[in-house]
């Protein structure tokens, strides 16, 4: 008997451990993840605040414009070479992984180059106090470009402390470019510090994988990726784009200062943020994972991700309400007169994203390409209306609950779209298994 109830026990040991090896594994990644992005959040946290209590409101709008047309390009980049990456090559076996990052790598760099010529060009016909900005913002584009397809790539590869390492990289460099950047005193100057520290990670990220980017092959990464890339392009595009068109449209409304406070209030959030977006950056490829072993705790899985990053914003929001005026004063200088009246709505607002990234996480593991484009349609929509018809009615603060409202709505989209999607997925799995 005890040699039989041994035997019966011994397999259900064994399992036990490899679910605790497995959650342990989830966990590193998801460590080394939110280590990266505090990295990387931390960069451009400092960049923010010194370029607020350097230059003043205005000039701060300024760097804020150039700074968003940053985030469309990024996303962009992201939905044709990097989302596609991360969806599609995580967990593979490494050969297949290192010819899958050589071209994704590639495809970011070629469109950095495209997307920066652009930038230059507009640039050079703006003129004035915007003109330089973008004129620099398209000189280090490809480098900003490829360092960012270095940490996607190597969180597929599930080497998310080569991506800490390639950030903490950029940090360092960051430091003796911003002395420089101090020195000349205008907005370009420190845009060109933020993109050529980036490019010395960018070359850091190249030894670190030991892949050479192959720009020959993006043509042939965008046809093989389209059925997913060009619906992510769609989908990442509008949600940056959303952010693109509010802040010009409040600039216009309200005017630049503006823009300058709500980019103020962001930076206020930028811990939390850094948590959103590190996680981000692994949780698709954990919620594949989580498909491929277990698909029945999928929904869990996202529900834990985003109720978690939901209920960390509304703390880290009531933190911020008591933190005195001297204390955000030294923080944003100008800036924080107007940023802290728009701390309860932007609060609001990320705890709404963080609750939607859950369920976002759950449809990119689920391939669900088309409801995904569909949910952010809908969430960039309401984005932009919410904002600027807020904006209309109330000014920056308006605005700001306008945009809260938006992002509250739209996570309740998304959760419905996935619950569809994973009923969608078991259907058809129960399809296949009878079938064969």
């Amino acid at each position: 008997m005890t040699t039989g109830e041994g035997k019966a026990t011994a397999p259900a040991d064994g399992a036990t451990e490899a679910r605790r090896t497995a959650r342990r594994a989830v966990v590193g990644r998801l460590s080394w993840g939110l280590a990266d992005q505090a990295a990387s959040s931390m960069t451009n946290f400092a960049v923010g605040i010194y370029v607020a209590r350097s230059l003043g409101l205005t000039a701060f709008g300024v760097f804020s414009l150039a700074w968003l047309t940053y985030g469309v390009v990024l996303n962009v980049a992201r939905g044709l070479a990097t989302d596609p990456l991360v969806v599609r090559f995580s967990g593979v076996p490494e050969a297949t992984w290192r010819a899958a990052a050589a071209r994704s790598s590639g495809a970011a760099l070629g469109l950095g180059v495209a997307l920066g010529a652009v930038c230059l060009l507009v640039g050079l016909g703006l003129g004035g106090r915007v003109g330089p900005a973008f004129v620099c913002l398209g000189v280090v584009l490809p480098a900003l470009l490829l360092q960012d397809a270095w940490r996607f790539a190597f969180f597929a590869a599930g080497a998310g402390r080569k991506a800490f390492v390639n950030d903490l990289v950029w940090g360092v460099a960051l430091v003796p470019a911003m002395v420089v950047a101090a020195r000349v005193d205008s907005v370009a100057a420190f845009v060109l510090a933020w993109g050529t520290s980036a490019a010395v990670a960018a070359g850091y990220g190249c030894l670190q994988s030991g892949i050479r980017p192959r720009t020959s092959r993006t043509r042939e990464w965008l046809r093989e990726q389209r059925d997913l890339g060009y619906r992510y392009l769609v989908e990442n595009v509008s949600l940056s784009g959303a952010s693109q068109l509010r802040a010009y449209g409040l600039g216009a409304i309200v005017g630049v200062g503006a823009v300058g406070a709500v980019r103020g209030a962001e930076l206020l959030l930028g811990p939390f943020l850094a948590l959103l977006m590190g996680l981000s950056l692994v949780t698709v490829a954990e919620a594949a994972r989580v498909l491929r072993q277990a698909p029945h705790r999928l929904n869990r899985f996202c529900l834990l991700l985003g109720g978690g990053q939901a209920a960390a914003a509304l703390l880290w929001g009531a933190a911020l309400l008591l933190m005195p005026d001297r204390a955000g004063e030294f923080v944003l200088g100008d800036v924080w007169p107007s940023a802290s009246q728009l701390v309860v709505p932007a609060t609001l607002g990320v705890a709404g994203a963080g609750l939607g990234t859950g369920a976002a996480a759950g449809l990119r593991a689920l391939a669900a390409a088309r409801r995904s484009l569909r949910c952010q349609l809908f969430a960039s929509a309401c984005y932009v209306g919410g904002g600027l018809g807020g904006a209309a009615v109330a000014g920056t603060v308006g605005s700001a609950w306008g945009v809260a409202a938006a992002t509250v709505g739209s996570s309740a989209v998304w959760w419905l779209q996935l619950r569809s999607a994973s009923r969608e997925h078991h259907r058809n799995t129960i399809r296949e298994v009878r079938t064969s």
